[in-house]
């Protein structure tokens, strides 16, 4: 059959005009529509079969939003378990913004209307926002002004900061008065509706029971607005952290991350305007960190902080076995409350003119004066230039180096014959201006350097590192000069270019007590630490017996002896208890004296060993070492030893930190 249309007859001879079934020139669309529809379908399935977890994903994170709370920190606690940091609640009255929807329409609404009839000019009306912004405020103060009726007060809303609230907090409650005084606290629980918008929110912030004891070793906290938030669901949401707090310095910045808790919080669904929808769809609880026992003592730290007073100043009390510091004090110090949440301008200034900021145990670089001497005596010892059976000197009370002239800074302005036990008891410095420059300053430093008087300690807490241990190289290489007999003589009583801190003495008299080169302090105790041992000095016993005993006399009755208030003194007195100590004054160019007093005892069983610098400005280190640094030192060790003949029992577990 021809495939194109034809005319045919029918039998009466009557043209019938004939049609195909189907057009071949329109095929081609049916097979393209065809083909668009399989696409359509295809591209549906794949997105509902196999798109539809992104799209959900994409959902999720539109209308979902995640509120963080960050847990309490731990506290920190006194090696016999008494709180020297813990937690305090902290009452404030918020306003839950996002349950203020209608409120705020109603009141938009309302405001704009009055400004359409109260105006001709359209152009004058506020924009959008800008009636937003005027409808918000006036909704918030109606309710901070429900607060002040309550409370008394005259508080006003800051629109600036309700406005950022809005924009970038809008899950988080909004505060209107934070720290209640428990007055306040009382009335508002009593008076404020159950399910009415404000509400008393409770958070935490540090506290402090011995207030400004051991400030500078504990640290304070500051505000933290970014909470970990690592093991609660939901990070890829939009999230809003509740404020916590992280250390600023001290042990809370050192031990930061044992101390912060664990952050909690919720998911909501929100609604397009950003508002919540209740109930929460998942929820965590928040957990406070984890305790550290510090290896403070805080009735000694108070002692020494309470003997040093209102002068500048540094103590430290170690334990010669452990190397556990018993007292890190620094003066002045500050209020460590003062910092919680905050501390206000006028603190800050106050700090700041006062030099409270200093760490002076750790930071405070000073001339070591007569108490290196020890040190110059093990130098001599070791190199055979000191015999003790040998090396007396005759002191009249004035000597000279080259062509200058150098004093003897004694009571009555000399001392006779003198040996090496009696110069020590007397300090005398006409004896160690005369083997210092015999012993030479490369054995002097070398020395020095073997008990770490060169470099930090290792403490937990940051230390300078500017400390000095001069030699000719070092004077060569920084001062582009040579050294001198001079240099040397001054270097042989702790004078100079020598800059040592007070936790260095501290751990350098700790040494001196176990007769080793090098004790390694720390702020954290436990109670299961084993003795520290190091390289040992390598003095004969004869040798050790000749420096120990001329420390020994300087705290005991008689004529020069330089810190002998420390037995004819009651209040210093420790019955049954010899203290082998050396006294200081050091000369600071331009500033002034530093009375120094460096010590451990029992001298025949050593187990407590310290440093004191006190900043002052008399000379005469007869009086000044013995009067203004031992007795800080005597009242701390007084108080040791009477907790010794009765301890405490503690109330912590240990070891180091708990849940």
């Amino acid at each position: 059959m021809p495939t194109s249309d034809v005319n045919l007859a029918d039998r009466s001879g009557t043209l019938v005009e004939s049609h195909k079934g189907y057009d071949p020139r329109i095929i081609f669309f049916y097979f393209a529509i065809a083909a668009m529809m399989v696409i359509l379908a295809a591209g549906l399935a794949y997105q509902q079969l196999f798109k539809s977890g992104v799209h959900s994903e994409a959902e999720r994170q539109q209308n979902q939003r995640r509120v963080v709370v960050p847990g309490p920190r731990g506290n920190i606690y006194d090696r016999d378990g008494r709180l020297l940091v813990g937690n305090r609640p902290v009452f404030s009255v918020v306003l839950y913004v996002d349950e203020l929807r209608g409120e705020l329409l109603q009141e938009y609404r309302l405001i704009h209307k009055n400004y359409v009839e109260s105006t001709d000019d359209k152009q004058e009306l506020p924009t959008n926002r800008q009636l937003w912004q005027i409808a918000r405020v006036t909704v918030v103060q109606r309710y901070l002004d429900k607060v002040n009726a309550i409370l008394h007060r005259s508080e006003k809303i800051n629109a600036r900061k309700l406005e950022r609230h809005f924009q970038s907090a809008l899950l988080l409650p909004y505060p209107l008065i934070e720290d209640l005084s428990p007055e306040e606290y009382a009335r508002l629980i009593e008076e404020l509706p159950v399910n009415s918008p404000l509400q008393v929110y409770s958070s935490y912030s540090r506290f402090y029971p011995y207030a400004s004891a051991a400030a500078h070793t504990l640290g304070a906290v500051r505000i933290d607005e970014d909470a970990d938030a690592e093991d609660m669901p939901g990070d890829d949401l939009m999230t809003f952290k509740m404020k916590g707090s992280t250390g600023r310095d001290g042990l809370e910045k050192r031990f930061d991350s044992i101390l912060q808790g664990t952050a909690g919080g919720s998911i909501f669904r929100v609604d397009p305007s950003g508002f919540r929808i209740n109930p929460p769809l998942e929820q965590l609880a928040p957990h406070r960190g984890k305790d550290i026992v510090s290896s403070i003592d805080i009735d000694l730290q108070k002692v020494a902080e309470d003997a040093i007073g209102d002068q500048a100043g540094a103590a430290v009390a170690i334990d010669v076995h452990t190397g556990e510091v018993l007292v890190l004090a620094s003066k002045p110090d500050y209020d460590l409350s003062q910092f919680s949440p905050h501390a206000t301008p006028e603190v800050v200034k106050q700090m700041n003119d006062s030099g409270a900021w200093i760490n002076r145990a750790l930071t405070g670089l000073y001339p070591p004066g007569s108490t290196f001497k020890t040190v110059v005596t093990i130098a001599g010892l070791l190199s055979g230039r000191l015999d003790p059976n040998d090396t007396s000197v005759d002191c009249e009370g004035v000597t000279y180096i080259g062509r200058s002239k150098k004093t003897c800074d004694s009571g009555d302005g000399r001392h006779g014959r003198v040996d090496l036990q009696h110069a020590i008891s007397v300090s005398c410095d006409i004896y160690f201006y005369h083997h210092g420059i015999d012993i030479g300053p490369n054995l002097i430093a070398e020395q020095a350097r073997r008990f770490h008087l060169d470099r930090p300690m290792g403490i937990e807490l940051p230390e300078t590192n500017r400390m000095i241990i001069p030699d000719p190289a070092w004077k060569r290489k920084y001062e582009n000069a040579a050294w001198t007999d001079g240099d040397t003589a001054n270097m042989a009583i702790g004078q100079g270019y020598i800059l040592v801190t007070p936790l260095q003495m501290a751990c350098y008299a700790a040494s001196l007590a176990r007769g080793e080169v090098y004790t390694k302090p720390t702020l954290i105790h436990d109670p299961n630490r084993p003795t520290q041992h190091t390289e040992p000095i390598g003095l004969t016993p004869a040798q050790r017996a000749v420096l120990v005993k001329g420390m020994i006399g300087c705290t005991l009755p008689g004529e020069g002896n330089t810190a002998s208030v420390l037995s004819t003194i009651d209040a210093y007195r420790i019955p049954g208890v010899a203290i082998a100590g050396k006294t200081g004054t050091a000369q600071v160019p331009g500033h002034k004296n530093i009375a120094w007093f460096i010590c451990f005892a029992p001298a025949d069983n050593p187990q407590i060993a310290m440093a004191v610098a006190v900043e002052g400005d008399t000379p005469g280190e007869t009086f000044a070492g013995g009067t203004h640094a031992a007795p800080v030192a005597a009242l701390v060790m007084k108080k040791y030893f009477e907790k010794k003949a009765h301890p405490a029992q503690s109330a912590i577990a240990f070891p180091f930190s708990k849940s």
